[in-house]
């Protein structure tokens, strides 16, 4: 049998395939259409937020980012209390919430023996399953009393000589929305990092450890450059979601239009303040800058999803190319 026999029953022609059967021209359209659905929804969000934030852009401007001035009554709006308490929590909570992500991980994967690694692989799932009301109200009655007579007292007797440190610790603020968007963003962190490390090829491990490596200097030569793009992907996302929280904030970020100036102090985020205004709005142009924040917040988190990808993909090409040379 000669070898143009054998040959498929369709050819590729300057880039296209010729002969495709009608059903695989559907599954293109198909999932083309998908694709092509997602980009048109983000579209017509980013239009609709404008068109009906275009009141407050054309009275504000660029301005509304950097002025702290927010009064309904006589129609003077600015954004910036909202954008520093959103970038400040969210920020320290992406902090704490890696450090006690990936340290979660490395054990269970690392150290933890099955009887022990399970139970709590389950139990960090489970978090993601708690409505966020139920954080709030958990931060309200139990985290609030436990910052404002135990905790809070404690931090500023020993660490008031730090920026951010100081004044009475409320019962409401914003070290009490970092430890909830912690809380919550810590699902996210583990089980992503936990299946990254796990990824990490056993002979890798056992190279390290036959070349008289330690258990740590095996986590860090072999474990954690192998499974940094992960863990990358992991915060970011968890980032995503401390930017995005609303309810769970709302209830116990203390709901102030000033700039904090200690993580003690009450606050608001972005997505807190439309939350807890929008329905009593008090004239159009409050309208108008509220959804010009929602559209603020939109494209921040595109940025930073953005961005996200970008390192990732840096990194997985540096691996790349370590390996290769």
């Amino acid at each position: 049998m000669q070898l143009t026999e054998m040959r498929p029953d369709f050819e590729r022609a300057d880039g296209v395939l010729a002969g495709v059967e009608p059903r695989e021209w559907l599954f293109r359209g198909i999932v083309g259409g998908a694709a092509l659905f997602v980009f048109v929804v983000i579209i017509a969000m980013i239009y609709e937020l404008t068109r009906q934030a275009w009141p407050a852009i054309d009275a504000f401007g660029l301005g509304f980012l950097t002025s702290t001035t927010w009064n309904p009554p006589s129609e003077q709006f600015g954004a910036a209390p909202f954008i520093i308490g959103t970038l400040v929590t969210s920020s320290l909570a992406l902090v704490l919430g890696t450090i006690i992500g990936v340290g979660s991980s490395l054990f269970l994967v690392e150290v933890a023996p099955r009887c022990v690694r399970l139970p709590v692989s389950y139990t960090v799932e489970l978090l993601a399953a708690i409505p966020s009301v139920v954080y709030g109200l958990w931060g309200v009655f139990v985290l609030g009393p436990w910052i404002q007579h135990t905790a809070g007292p404690f931090i500023v007797r020993w660490f008031g000589w730090l920026p951010w440190v100081e004044g009475p610790a409320l019962g409401v603020g914003v070290f009490e929305a970092v430890l909830i968007l912690t809380i919550m963003i810590l699902p996210t962190i583990v089980a992503i990092s936990r299946d990254v490390i796990g990824a990490v090829p056993r002979s890798q491990r056992e190279g390290i450890l036959a070349l008289g490596a330690t258990r740590w200097e095996m986590v860090r030569i072999a474990v954690l450059p192998y499974a940094r793009s992960g863990i990358l992907g992991a915060a970011i996302l968890g980032l995503a979601r401390a930017i995005g929280e609303t309810l769970a904030v709302a209830l116990v970020i203390g709901n102030s239009t000033q700039v904090p100036d200690s993580i003690f102090s009450p606050a608001y985020t972005m997505a807190s303040v439309i939350a807890n205004q929008f329905r009593e709005a008090e004239n159009d142009m409050h309208v108008a800058a509220l959804i010009y924040i929602g559209l603020l917040l939109l494209i921040i988190t595109l940025l930073v999803n953005a961005g996200a990808r970008l390192l990732v993909w840096r990194v997985t090409k540096g691996q790349i190319t370590t390996v290769i040379e």
